[in-house]
């Protein structure tokens, strides 16, 4: 059964001359490894990869911290492997949102474009008919 925006795309895709159609397919939604991947180039791309390494860092220090938290015999040891694996998870989880929010936003940007695209097109086919 097709939804609406299958409906919608459709009658778009077929008022569109051939070039206009290709420019449309390209702007379709990515797969998650292509958003991820996308992080890492434009004009975060950088950052994208200093956050990346990052959260590496903290990562293996979380699973450290982790391993002598449980393996530690001394109470003092305990409490402070216990931080340091809390704040170091947590840090992980931030950066890793902030990840989440970078591929959201291009998203956002993404369908933004195919907008600006649909309505650029319905001008053009307005400004024919007048």
């Amino acid at each position: 059964m097709k939804t609406k925006k299958e409906d919608i795309d459709r009658l778009i895709t077929e008022s569109l001359n051939k070039d206009e159609a290709e420019f449309y397919q390209n702007l379709e939604e990515e797969g998650m490894f292509k958003m991820w991947f996308g992080l890492y180039t434009g004009n975060l791309g950088r950052w994208a990869i200093l956050i990346t390494f990052i959260q590496l860092v903290f990562t293996v220090l979380a699973f450290y911290w982790g391993y002598q938290f449980f393996t530690v015999e001394s109470t003092e040891e305990f409490f402070h492997y216990g931080a340091g694996m809390f704040i170091a998870m947590m840090v992980t989880a931030m950066l890793k949102l902030w990840h989440w929010m970078q591929m959201d936003k291009n998203s956002i940007l993404r369908e933004m474009k195919r907008l600006e695209f649909q309505v650029a097109v319905l001008m053009e086919k307005v400004g024919e008919k007048s």
